[in-house]
Order: C-alpha cells, then sequence, then structure tokens
C-alpha cells in the first residue's frame, strides 16, 4: 500500500502486537485449530474417516466450501504420494495452505504515485463498524506522518458525522463535512477540493452504510467514484470494504456484491476479538481474491492493525505448533 510508515517498529512492540493478535484470536482458534487438533488426536492412521472427520471441522469453522475444498483436496493428494503420514504433517499443510490463501497479491492503485493525494472509500453495510473503523484508520495513517483528511459523506445518519468528528478529533487528521442530507458526491467534491489545495496525502471517504442488496444506492457509490476521478486521476485508490467478522458466511455474500459494485480493492476485518468466526477470512480470501488490508482486533484507538497473513495463521496456532 501506498503510504508513509514510521521507523521500523522495535522487536518488543511487535512481540506485543503478537501477543493481542493471539488473544484477540482465541474464539477463532477454539473454534477452527481446536477442533482440526480434536480430529487430528482422535486417531493415529491419516485415513479416509479421518480426513471426512478433518473436513467436517473447517466447515465447522467458517472457512466455506471452497476453502475447505482445496484444504483436503490438497491433503488427500499428499498423503496418496505418501508425502503425508503423520498427524503434525497434516496439520503442517493445513497451516501452509491457510497462510497461501490469505496471500493475495495488491492489485490496488496504491502502489503508484498520481497527482494528488490518494483517496481511499470505505464502504459496508449497516452495522459492521465502518466509521470506526475510518476514525481508527486516520489516526493510524496520521501517527506514521500522512497528511490525512477524512471526508465524512455518511450523511444520511447525522450521528455518524458527530461520532466520526470526535475520532478524527482524536487522530489529529483534518475532516471535511457537510450537512445531513447533503449529497455525498458533493461533500466528496469539496473534500478533494480541499485535499489538493492542503497537499493531503490520503482522503479516507466515510460512506453511508447501505444492504449489499439495495441497487439505487450501489449506484450511489459509483457515482461516488466516477466523481473522485474526475477531481483526482486514478481516484478512489482504493476501495475498502468493512466486513463484521461475525456475520460468517454472509460477509462472503456481502463481499460478492460489493465487489461487482464498487470494485472492492481490499478488505477490513472487524470485531475479530468478539467472534469465533474469523475463518470466514480465509473463504474470502479464497473465492473473491480479494486481500485483507487491516483488521480490527478491540474497542481502542490503536486496535485496527494493518493484516500480516503470517501473523494471523501463526496466532491461530501459536500454542499447537510451534515450528513446521
Amino acid at each position: 500500500m501506498f503510504f508513509k510508515r514510521s521507523t521500523r517498529e522495535p522487536e518488543e512492540k511487535k512481540a506485543g502486537l503478537f501477543a493481542r493478535l493471539r488473544t484477540a484470536l482465541g474464539a477463532t482458534k477454539e473454534n477452527l485449530v481446536a477442533q482440526v487438533e480434536a480430529v487430528l488426536s482422535a486417531r493415529e492412521e491419516i485415513d479416509e474417516a479421518l480426513l471426512e472427520d478433518l473436513e467436517g471441522a473447517l466447515l465447522g469453522a467458517d472457512l466455506g466450501v471452497r476453502a475447505t475444498t482445496r484444504i483436503m483436496n490438497e491433503i488427500r493428494v499428499l498423503r496418496n504420494q505418501q508425502a503425508i503420514r503423520t498427524a503434525e504433517e497434516v496439520r503442517a499443510a493445513i497451516k501452509r495452505q491457510l497462510h497461501a490463501m490469505i496471500t493475495i497479491p495488491d492489485r490496488s492503485g496504491t502502489s503508484s504515485s498520481v497527482g494528488g493525494p490518494q483517496v481511499w472509500m470505505v464502504v459496508g453495510v449497516n452495522g459492521t463498524g465502518k466509521t470506526t473503523t475510518v476514525g481508527k484508520l486516520a489516526a493510524r495513517l496520521a501517527q506514521e506522518g500522512n497528511r490525512t483528511l477524512v471526508c465524512a459523506a455518511d450523511t444520511f445518519r447525522a450521528a455518524a458525522i458527530e461520532q466520526l468528528t470526535i475520532w478524527v478529533e482524536r487522530s489529529g487528521a483534518d475532516i471535511i463535512k457537510g450537512r445531513s442530507g447533503a449529497d455525498p458526491s458533493a461533500v466528496l467534491h469539496d473534500a478533494l477540493a480541499a485535499a489538493v489545495a492542503r497537499g493531503s496525502d490520503i482522503v479516507i471517504v466515510d460512506t453511508a452504510g447501505r444492504l449489499h442488496t439495495r441497487s439505487n444506492l450501489m449506484q450511489e457509490l459509483d457515482k461516488m467514484r466516477r466523481v473522485a476521478g474526475r477531481t483526482i486521476p486514478g481516484a478512489p485508490h482504493e476501495v475498502l470494504l468493512v466486513i463484521d467478522a461475525a456475520t460468517g458466511q454472509n460477509g462472503l455474500m456481502q463481499a460478492r456484491e460489493f465487489l461487482k459494485a464498487t470494485g472492492v480493492t481490499g478488505l477490513i476485518i472487524t470485531k475479530l476479538d468478539g467472534t469465533a468466526k474469523g475463518g470466514v477470512v480465509f473463504g474470502i480470501a479464497q473465492e473473491l481474491k480479494i486481500p485483507v488490508r487491516f483488521i480490527g482486533i478491540g474497542e481502542g484507538i490503536d486496535d485496527l492493525v494493518e493484516f500480516s497473513a503470517e501473523d494471523f495463521v501463526d496466532s491461530l496456532f501459536s500454542e499447537t505448533q510451534t515450528a513446521d
């Protein structure tokens, strides 16, 4: 992603972040890894009965059909080749596949510089924590030295503007907002003009929450995309879809529809600390090939962290398997 980063984090800070991530994913670990361990410890032979039980455990952990099928196909191939003979080798194969699923190449426009600020649109359905996430994202980017401007384009909910203003004031970023009920595209145009004039690095656009089934509201997002592109070349450079991890496989349905309507380039998975359904991250990444950009692991302003596939998988397996 194209934005300024602070100097390399000290090892103790990274270790602390990993510990927080492991704690936040505790329920998902119990739902996914513990179930896998229960199957692998039930019998010694890696036979078809064990593999069927393993498949059921993966499906029950919200990985989804495609992700589960990919893992099981790989394990069966390796078993037939006699490359897998022990539970330890099965566990290592699952871990490798999970890591591969969520390692998605960056296809957004943020990897190249443009003649103006980067524009990130944040979209999602109601109740996913979208506005709070925008505030946390603004804080993170501002702390890393980015001149950040937030566009409060959720003009349908007055409380959203007030809520976002509080978050932005805490973050040290700037904010442009219109009156309640104003045209979101007009607010966006004003925000982008202000960003250019102020020399902002990044503009984060908070859009109104909308159901993915409401075609008129999805068309409004498309209008905002066009307005952004006319004002700043290549904008929006990111369209970030916020998904509540607790929705499980419903999150996959949402992602599918937003991808069609808005060209989603990345995901932000929220509320991972309060659900056992974090396995949906693998299902969405496998089916739609959309990279996860950030994850929410708590309610604090510092609890939105940049996603690392390696750390995510390692945190799930950290106490069960310390080495491949």
